[in-house]
């Protein structure tokens, strides 16, 4: 039941790790995340080191996203355009996050400025997307709302709208300045690479509440943008840090993949705002998780001289 790996330096029930795969291939289907916010906890909550959870696990994000985007796509789910600046800029963040990786790893407190970092983002994230979640839903109780977006004309406002290269998004009916979704993108292939997560959980709330998109559109755009960002997250990051251990990441993608068809298919029957709370719940209680690590045992987040 235990099988040993050589770049982790460490031997795990492949059974757990398949059911980990699953579980975050479920939520890379459902929501449109690559996991990663939660995979990585749970990979070192079994023993893996940081540096190795967070390189491994962008690497499992790939076949997670694959799975899922190809399902959206034959749903006609993606928006081409807005994932082509998504991408130029996650291109960028990843490959300046790699290079960042080789200076947290000189520091004995890195993982636990990480951990404070997902406490914040997470916490900040899951509390905003659950209140506003339970108060739409009490708008459109009795009717089958599911958080469609308002016309374009009504969502060219603020200061989005002072931004110079506006640029109309056909398949999201949105139009702002390619300039948010390029930051965007640089800020989520940063994440990808120091903490070995998809952005997904970032992303999604973004499109959803500052560039609002469609919720269905959302999900498979932003799996458009994780895929390829963690392709190139995990080539960089085997080929400078050697910190991807494959055998692990072949457990994990074992179980991702068919995750990831589960997860598009329930994720058909729920309306978006019953998407967005579940969400929202899940990353709350990774929240706590966190917060409960962080006071209950310093010492142990302190023991990784290198974090990710």
């Amino acid at each position: 039941m235990y099988m040993y790996l050589p770049i982790a330096l460490t031997s795990v029930n492949f059974l757990l790790v398949i059911a980990l795969g699953l579980t975050v291939g479920l939520l890379s289907g459902l929501f449109g995340v690559g996991g990663g916010f939660l995979m990585t906890p749970l990979l070192m909550m079994i023993g893996i080191p940081p540096t190795i959870a967070a390189g491994t696990d962008a690497n499992q994000i790939v076949a997670a996203s694959t799975s899922g985007m190809y399902t959206h796509w034959r749903l006609g789910n993606v928006d081409y355009k807005m994932g082509l600046f998504l991408l130029l800029g996650g291109f960028i963040g990843g490959a300046g996050g790699v290079q960042l990786i080789k200076l947290l790893r000189a520091t004995g407190g890195a993982d636990f400025l990480i951990k404070i970092t997902y406490v914040v983002m997470l916490g900040i994230v899951g509390s905003f997307m659950f209140v506003e979640s339970l108060l739409a839903m009490k708008k459109a109780k009795g009717s089958t709302a599911s958080g469609a977006a308002p016309q374009a004309g009504e969502k060219k406002k603020g200061l989005l709208a002072l931004l110079p290269l506006q640029v109309y998004f056909e398949k999201s009916g949105v139009s702002f300045s390619a300039f948010v979704p390029f930051a965007l993108g640089i800020f989520v292939g940063v994440l990808a690479a120091i903490m070995g997560v998809g952005g997904g959980f970032l992303m999604v709330p973004v499109m959803i509440y500052m560039l609002r998109m469609p919720m269905h559109v959302v999900v498979g755009t932003s799996l458009f943008q994780i895929l390829f960002t963690c392709i190139e997250v995990t080539f960089l990051q085997a080929y400078y840090n050697r910190t991807v251990d494959f055998l692990l990441a072949l457990l994990l993608l074992i179980g991702s993949v068919f995750g990831a068809q589960i997860g598009t298919i329930l994720g058909r029957k729920l309306h978006g705002e019953q998407l967005k709370i579940l969400l929202s719940v899940i990353v709350l209680a990774v929240t706590v998780k966190l917060v409960f690590d962080l006071v209950l045992q310093p010492a142990n987040l302190l023991s990784y001289a290198g974090g990710h």
